[in-house]
């Protein structure tokens, strides 16, 4: 049985109706003003973020940044600071020596650090946790308490002022980290995949390179940035390390040769800071390629 409807009712019916639209109205201008506050923050965010960089490329650009006259826009475009630095300022072989370093530290590490990982994630062996725990307290010792035991080790080691030497420390810098992380994509590899490697007939080589690699490539790739971040912007072990071997210089400690006793060259230092920037850029576009697709290649079977 239906309740007949009151004139009472009608009318607040009426005014709910009414009400609606203009309740609608402020939900929208409250969605407005919040989106608004929240670009207003963004942007904000971003000019702190990128206002460095921003300056770095105008004053590499400026003529007058030599002279302390930049501005946020370059008054006198010009390629002549980037000319000097890799002409007189010897940057082109400071490139190149960062890039052979960067390059070895990054295979030598990935390689190494993997066979490492699948060690202590497949096999038992004795002082299995005993090196694992190891693993670990050398990540949380500081860098700068290791400075005197390697330089000692590397000059045992007759490799003082090399390349060479450089890379070994950047190697082992680059191992613990590697060797931890690498360890947990290994061990999350499911063992049964690889038994049906084998159960097919696989070799050991053949499941590593289709089965194993390409599951763990994501964690290699991370790997990799960390060793290449190492390689190309150290400057303590470097500086320690390379002393008076100009020649054998990164561009880490390359930069350095910009900043004077009682006046900087910040034409040349910015442009010298935007070549060093280049190569690392390019680097993380390649690796992030990489990653991608190594998201997804193990699940494709080969």
């Amino acid at each position: 049985m239906s309740v007949p409807t009151t004139g009472t009712d009608r009318a607040t019916d009426r005014a709910d109706a009414a009400d609606r639209p203009i309740r609608s109205t402020r939900r929208s201008a409250r969605k407005t003003r919040a989106a608004a506050g929240k670009a207003v923050l963004v942007l904000l965010l971003l000019g702190f973020t990128l206002f460095p960089a921003f300056w770095m490329l105008s004053s590499a650009f400026d003529a007058q940044a030599g002279s302390g006259g930049q501005q946020l826009l370059p008054r006198e475009f010009t390629f002549d600071n980037f000319a000097y630095v890799l002409t007189e300022g010897g940057f082109d072989v400071f490139l190149r020596n960062s890039a052979i370093v960067a390059v070895v530290t990054v295979l030598a590490s990935a390689v190494l650090a993997l066979l490492a990982s699948v060690a202590v994630a497949r096999f038992r062996f004795k002082f299995r946790t005993a090196m694992l725990l190891m693993i670990l307290i050398v990540q949380m010792v500081p860098l700068e308490a290791l400075v005197i035991p390697l330089f000692v080790q590397v000059r045992d080691l007759q490799l003082l002022n090399t390349l060479l030497g450089l890379m070994v420390v950047y190697v082992a810098l680059s191992l613990p980290f590697g060797i931890w992380m690498l360890r947990g994509f290994v061990a999350a590899v499911p063992v049964e995949l690889e038994e049906a490697a084998y159960i097919d007939g696989a070799t050991w080589g053949r499941m590593f390179r289709s089965v194993l690699l390409p599951l763990v490539m994501p964690g290699l790739v991370a790997t990799s940035v960390f060793s290449f971040i190492t390689a190309w912007n150290e400057f303590i072990f470097a500086m320690t390390l390379l002393g008076g071997a100009t020649a054998n210089y990164t561009v880490a400690i390359g930069l350095k040769q910009f900043f004077g006793e009682h006046s900087n060259e910040w034409g040349y230092i910015m442009a010298a800071s935007t070549i060093i920037t280049i190569p690392v850029m390019i680097f993380f576009v390649i690796v992030q390629r990489r990653l991608s697709s190594g998201l997804v290649a193990g699940a494709v079977k080969g």
